[in-house]
């Protein structure tokens, strides 16, 4: 089946393995994603989870399996589950999550690659949901970033 993709990438004021590790901490991806909740098992073969909305009754719940993990440079989402309150996606995806973090004169370079999108309109709203929804959580990373530079400072 083909698919398409979103490539999303962005240059932070913050070293590599800083930058890569809030992709895994639990307690960052509450911060930069406004996630409820979140687990992360950090292996190979480990597992990412998050949850929005009240943990009894939540929105959104999404569970991936870490197909790569390579720190402090490379990490690989898939085998999704997704459940939200509103129902279920109308359409069958296989989606993988690829983030490579990369040294950068200004600190390191995060880009992001979401894979598997139908290319079926009923994919279309979704896909372009995702398309800002990474330029929101690009800016959600920046401003963990900012703050927790902020308060290391002080």
């Amino acid at each position: 089946m083909a698919t398409r993709r979103h490539v999303h990438e962005e240059v932070f004021s913050a070293d590599p393995a800083t930058l890569f590790a809030i992709l895994h901490t639990p307690s960052a991806i509450r911060g930069w994603w406004g996630a409820s909740s979140a687990i992360v098992l950090r292996k190979q073969g480990g597992m990412w989870a998050a949850t929005w909305g009240h943990e009894d009754d939540p929105e959104f719940i999404t569970v991936a399996t870490l197909q790569v993990f390579d720190p402090p440079r490379r990490l690989v989402l898939g085998e999704y589950r997704y459940f939200a309150k509103t129902g279920p996606l109308p359409f069958d995806a296989d989606f993988t999550t690829e983030f490579v973090v990369e040294p950068h004169p200004s600190g390191a370079r995060l880009r992001v690659t979401q894979d598997g999108f139908p290319m079926d309109a009923c994919a279309d709203g979704f896909y372009a949901a995702c398309e800002t929804g990474w330029r929101n959580t690009f800016a959600g990373i920046r401003a963990y970033l900012d703050a927790n530079a902020k308060s290391a400072v002080q």
